[in-house]
């Protein structure tokens, strides 16, 4: 997305382009212009807009043609396409949303309007290119690659928020008939009553001359739970000054000319498929980023993970005076164990191990897997004596119950050699800083290495880096 915001006006008539642009100019936006269908491939690709609006009618298409013909651009997929609709044609409005357009404007409108609704459709956006990488999840194999959008779950929970109960159960009624969702409805009132169930998929507001609408809208986008709810508001007059101020407060969509159960109905299939594309969006993400910091044979975080987890509980004894230990271990002979009995079997001891190391340790601190058969462990608020004993119980973890393999009768031993650094905040110099998690790291290397020196199995504790 550009700094002042790319938008494409597309229009047959010279006239309409012109205002428009003269309209867009003033609030700050690039403006490119088109008149049909014929090149806007290319025009697409070389200028990329940041949203487009079309006029419903163009000399070789309609708008659902421009909407498709963006869709087809893998990376203009999520650009909104705006119809704009003759004057009170409600049936081609009606048109427009059936036919996937994110919205629809019909003339005349004013400029709040206009650019309110601009503003909401961008912000839109903008949280879709938040969840991408490079411009697509799957940049970073994060998610499978782009496929469009995705079919909205079978049924959703949308909620009715209405200002009277006689107008909710009637708004109900209407929806009813008319939609696969399953539909509930609350008076304003009452907004606890739709707050205290599960999170709805989205919730149509009732908006009148009482401001409470309004702030409904803006609680709801406000709060952590339903901030990702589509909000659809409902005005019953054309008052585009207030439908501004509705989508500024964070209606995904404002409905002018009072309730239609046809209009709520196709806009709720919109803005569900929309937000059911952005849910998956943002699992994916979020388990791309947990996956990135685990190993993925054992399950135990990673070296990435790992120093992370050393600098935050060295900074954590800062603050709170209490010691802490990093140990490294590793299996010992381990190559040994991949030579007689294959690599399989290896990842198989190494799985174990990894399980018998976390089961231990508990929530006391964390285990990584840093190398082949290397292994770190951090432990918060521990004392030296904790510490050894802890690095103790994790060596004899391992040696006093023999591994047992898929192909092997007999099971066979394995053992662990742990290198201990304990750190202590009383033992810090006067006005020093703690030691750097690469000192640290050097001092339980140079254990681990006393430990296989010594003969293996065994835990060896170095006081300093030095």
């Amino acid at each position: 997305m550009s700094v002042q915001g790319t938008i494409l006006v597309l229009d047959g008539v010279s006239t309409n382009r012109i205002m428009l642009k003269v309209q867009l100019t003033a609030a700050w936006y690039h403006v490119v212009q088109g008149e049909k269908l014929k090149g806007l491939t290319a025009l697409v690709r070389r200028t990329r807009p940041d949203l487009v609006l079309t006029a419903q009618t163009l000399p070789d298409g309609t708008a659902a043609d421009v909407k498709k013909l963006v869709m087809n651009e893998p990376d203009l997929v999520d650009v909104p396409v705006v119809a704009i609709a003759p004057q009170n044609d409600k049936g081609a409005r009606l048109r427009a949303l059936a036919d996937g357009l994110d919205d629809v404007l019909a003339h005349p409108f004013k400029d709040t309007l206009l650019l309110a609704r601009i503003r909401s459709l961008l912000r839109a956006r903008a949280d879709t290119q938040d969840l991408q990488v490079n411009d697509g999840p799957q940049s970073m194999g994060f998610a499978e690659p782009e496929t469009g959008l995705i079919a909205p779950p079978k049924a959703a929970r949308v909620d009715i928020l209405t200002h009277t109960a006689r107008t909710g159960a009637l708004w109900h009624k209407a929806l009813i008939g008319k939609t696969r969702h399953n539909i509930s409805w609350h008076t304003q009132s009452n907004l606890q009553g739709l707050l205290s169930g599960s999170v709805p998929d989205a919730i149509v507001v009732e908006l009148d001359a009482n401001p409470s609408g309004l702030n409904i809208l803006a609680d709801l986008r406000s709060r952590g739970a339903t901030r990702h709810t589509v909000l659809i508001g409902v005005l019953n007059d054309n008052d585009a000054s207030k439908a501004s101020e509705a989508l500024d407060r964070g209606a995904d969509a404002v409905c002018l000319g009072g309730f239609c159960a046809q209009e709520i109905q196709l806009r709720l299939e919109n803005q569900i498929t929309r937000k059911a594309r952005m849910d998956q969006m943002r699992a994916s993400l979020k388990k791309g980023i947990a996956e990135s910091w685990i190993d993925p044979l054992t399950g135990l975080h990673n070296r990435r993970y790992a120093m992370r987890a050393i600098g935050q509980i060295a900074h954590q004894a800062v603050r709170t005076g209490r010691g802490f230990a990093v140990m490294l271990a590793d299996l010992d002979h381990f190559k040994a164990i991949n030579d007689s009995f294959g690599h399989a079997s290896g990842d198989l001891v190494l799985t174990e191990a990894a399980t018998r190391m976390k089961n231990l340790l508990g929530t006391t601190g964390f285990v990584a897997r840093i190398g082949g058969e290397e292994f770190m462990i951090g432990a918060s608020n521990i004392s030296r004596p904790q510490a050894l004993k802890l690095a103790e119980a994790i060596c004899d973890s391992i040696c006093k119950a023999p591994f047992h393999l898929p192909d092997q009768h007999d099971p066979i031993p394995v053992t662990i050699s742990i290198g201990l650094k304990v750190s202590v905040p009383q033992l810090w110099s006067q006005g020093n800083d703690p030691e750097t998690t690469e000192n640290l790291l050097k001092s339980a290397d140079k254990a681990l290495y006393a430990a296989k020196k010594a003969g293996r199995n065994q835990v060896r504790i170095r006081q300093s880096a030095a």
